[in-house]
């Protein structure tokens, strides 16, 4: 799976999951579950115990999953996620050298950003998708609808602090994407194994993005 193909997932499904949980275990119970739901998209974070092997695994076995890492900060984590088959790069602000290590593997980098400064910044630095965040303590959707106005050639994810109420809100202001985590993975339904509730989360979420574009 190259680049181009990664992003078009990305966009065509319309939610970004951010896994942080507490094991290797849950994260891989996460990521399959969303996968079943119709997802096939997942971002592990740094912070899961274990994340470089949650991804080399769901990278092996699932090759059409668009599996990722999360919170990357510096060059040494980055080559390590890649190593283990990472189709996406992404970071809480701007990182440069994670963005140039993903360009050189022909892998999605999707920095984090906030200002209008910030954004422009990333897309210059060779982002293929910049994540605003945290988009819900600054202003919500119309925040990112007044970032897009100015800026419609660069591809946001909208993340932090995105709900079930607000969920349609980031699509109709021009989203890519919706960068969801409790809301649609909550750590007691991974805790406890809860398919039937995340496979509902799911679709619901599914059907926020599909309302927002129509």
């Amino acid at each position: 799976m190259n680049r181009q193909q990664a992003v078009a997932i990305i966009e065509e499904i319309g939610i970004f999951p951010g896994i942080r949980v507490s094991s290797a275990d849950r994260a891989l119970y996460a990521a399959e579950t969303l996968y079943k739901a119709g997802i096939p998209v997942a971002e592990i974070t740094m912070t899961v115990p274990g994340a470089i092997e949650v991804i080399r695994t769901l990278a092996g076995n699932y090759p059409d999953m668009v599996v990722g890492a999360g919170t990357v900060l510096d060059l040494e984590s980055a080559e390590r996620c890649l190593d283990a088959g990472a189709r996406f790069l992404t970071s809480t602000g701007l990182v440069p050298e994670v963005i140039e290590a993903a360009r050189k593997r022909s892998v999605t980098a999707i920095p984090g950003a906030l200002t209008p400064t910030e954004v422009i910044s990333a897309w210059k630095a060779g982002a293929d998708l910049v994540k605003i965040f945290p988009a819900a303590p600054v202003g919500g959707d119309l925040y990112l609808r007044s970032l897009k106005l100015p800026l419609p050639q660069i591809k946001l994810i909208a993340a932090g602090g995105v709900t079930q109420q607000t969920a349609t809100s980031y699509i109709a202001a021009g989203a890519s994407a919706l960068g969801v985590g409790g809301e649609l993975i909550p750590r007691d339904a991974v805790a406890k194994h809860q398919d039937d509730r995340i496979h509902e989360l799911a679709r619901r979420f599914l059907g926020f993005v599909k309302e927002g574009r129509s």
